[in-house]
């Protein structure tokens, strides 16, 4: 029986994915093999030893103390792409409403509470209709920053529209290349296509390298006039550094899910309250994507959209499964193999992979390993996160 701790609201679409019969789940489980949540922070509380995975139920995990996650071969999984969509959907709404004055003008209809008369409302809107002109943004030239799974989606709808679209992605891999039109313009440098583009929208992770990626430096280098889209992350921008390019005339208009005070009633900022992913559709996508990749490692210790640990999937090829983690350095694998062989277990498959200081094990062999073998393979310098799956 495998216990899960819940965090937040994770949708029953999801949660459903886990057979009663062999799993409990709940926010109260005690002891529990794995988390699931979403935008609970975790760094500032202690992490049972029992658990030996945590699912993140969306793509960022800066609210997940991954390090040391890595240090106790905790695996941390995130769930990539299932909020594309939804995320596609706000920057392409985002680019509409600040081409055009949109809400504004919106607002303005709203204010106009004395008009009783349809003839005369009419009469007063139309006067007052070319304070909220704007423009079209086809054949204006959108730049992405981040091709991942989110950018490669706002990059095509962008093209749709009619848009010119460059794109700048330096780990951008052989899938994402994949997802992406051959349309999309490749900029060789962040500052390049800041020069080029009308609109620039962000889609990278909250990482050491990406916080204040758009700082006072690189606001310099927007084409005048230039809006900035943020539905990343906050800290990939320099909210205060954006506040001074906008007070200066360096940036034309900054739509953003990450307010902050000084942005409050500026009419050259749009702010939302981090509605990007925040559809009916999404949440599903993430939970259930999440309890898929977290099943398939309880119970066959496969390894799916990890950021910790590498990507590591086996068959299963009958016998028994031994999984197992340890510091990526040499003869650990070569001595549990040793061991087992010492013991006269055939191996019938297995794979190693490794990610930066961490590797991961699959091992599949003939017959049930005994205590004490499993005990000579956990006391192997470098072993953690030991685990024998029937």
């Amino acid at each position: 029986m495998f216990k899960i701790r819940t965090y937040n609201q994770i949708s029953h679409v999801g949660l459903g994915r886990f057979p009663l019969d062999r799993y409990r789940v709940g926010p109260d489980i005690e002891d529990p093999n794995a988390l699931v949540l979403r935008s609970h922070k975790l760094h500032d509380e202690p992490i049972a030893d029992s658990v030996i995975a945590v699912a993140r139920a969306g793509a960022g995990v800066n609210n997940i103390p991954v390090e040391a996650c890595s240090r106790r071969g905790i695996v941390v999984f995130n769930t990539p792409g299932a909020n594309a969509n939804a995320v596609k959907e706000i920057v392409t709404a985002a680019l509409l409403l600040s081409s055009r004055r949109i809400v504004a003008g919106m607002n303005r209809v709203q204010e106009l509470t004395d008009f009783q008369d349809a003839e005369a409302l009419a009469k007063q809107l139309e006067k007052e209709k070319k304070a909220y002109g704007g423009s079209e943004i086809i054949g204006r030239t959108l730049g992405v920053v981040g091709l991942g799974a989110i950018g490669s989606l706002v990059a095509n709808s962008a093209l749709d529209l009619g848009m010119r679209v460059v794109g700048f992605d330096p780990g951008l891999s052989v899938e994402g290349a994949w997802r992406l039109s051959s349309r999309v313009e490749r900029m060789d440098s962040l500052e390049a296509l800041l020069n080029e583009s009308d609109f620039v929208t962000l889609h990278v992770p909250a990482v050491e390298s990406t916080h204040h990626l758009i700082d006072a430096t690189t606001l310099t280098r927007f084409k005048p006039g230039a809006t900035l889209l943020n539905f990343a992350r906050a800290t990939v921008v320099d909210a205060e550094a954006v506040v001074k390019a906008l007070d200066e005339g360096l940036l034309g208009g900054h739509i953003t899910d990450f307010p902050i005070p000084a942005m409050l009633g500026r009419d050259d900022c749009q702010l939302l309250p981090h509605l990007g992913a925040s559809t009916a559709e999404a949440e599903e996508n993430c939970s259930v994507m999440a309890a898929e990749q977290l099943k398939d490692f309880l119970e066959n210790g496969n390894i799916v959209n990890s950021v910790n640990f590498p990507q590591t999937r086996m068959g299963r090829a009958g016998g028994s499964r031994i999984t197992f983690a340890n510091v990526n350095v040499p003869k650990v694998l070569g001595s549990v193999l040793s061991i087992l062989a010492d013991n006269d277990y055939n191996v019938i498959d297995m794979v190693n992979k490794s990610r930066n200081e961490l590797a991961y094990n699959i091992i599949d062999i003939e017959g049930e390993p005994t205590a004490e073998v499993v005990a000579a393979i956990g006391r192997v310098e470098g072993v953690k996160q030991l685990r024998v799956l029937p």
